[in-house]
């Protein structure tokens, strides 16, 4: 039996884990179950100092994780969800996969700020004060890299190679 006893929560506890969090679990799904079995002990432990001495601490336990789980599923209804096709996933560095064929050769070969400048640049098409704020850089450095990798690429694409 679960008892409240000198400001702690004595008993139960083991067997409360066992059956709440199996029924998390059943509703949610393991990684969504353990989150909101986190927040239901969060929760309590926030409005225990006003819990009623003669409260029965494992139905009220039950009735925040109903509560956090009602909370989980209605922010799974409010998610986005894709209708059309993904857009293709973006490279390591986060900067747009460059187009298939010498081009694409070409902007892979250049060095990773030069690469990242000319894309966004030239294909997000931003100024080059937001490209000096991603690169974490400034307006001119930016401006910079962008013109050399230009340069490069009329060298290398030109000629038809790549470093």
């Amino acid at each position: 039996m679960t008892t409240r006893e000198h400001g702690t929560v004595r008993g139960g506890r083991g067997r409360a884990r066992a059956g709440g969090d199996a029924g998390l679990r059943a509703l949610l799904g393991p990684s969504e179950a353990d989150d909101a079995w986190s927040d239901t002990f969060l929760a309590a432990l926030r409005a225990y100092p006003r819990l009623r001495p003669d409260s029965d601490v494992k139905g009220w336990l039950v009735t925040i994780a109903h509560n956090k789980a009602i909370d989980v599923l209605r922010a799974r209804d409010r998610a986005p969800r894709p209708t059309d096709d993904l857009p293709e996933a973006a490279s390591a560095d986060g900067i747009p996969t460059p187009p298939d064929g010498d081009l694409g050769a070409a902007l892979a070969a250049l060095p990773p700020k030069q690469r990242a400048a000319v894309t966004y640049r030239y294909l997000a098409d931003l100024s080059y004060a937001a490209i000096g704020e991603l690169l974490e850089s400034n307006e001119a450095a930016a401006r910079r890299s962008a013109a050399d990798g230009i340069k490069a690429l009329r060298v290398t694409y030109a000629r038809g190679t790549t470093r």
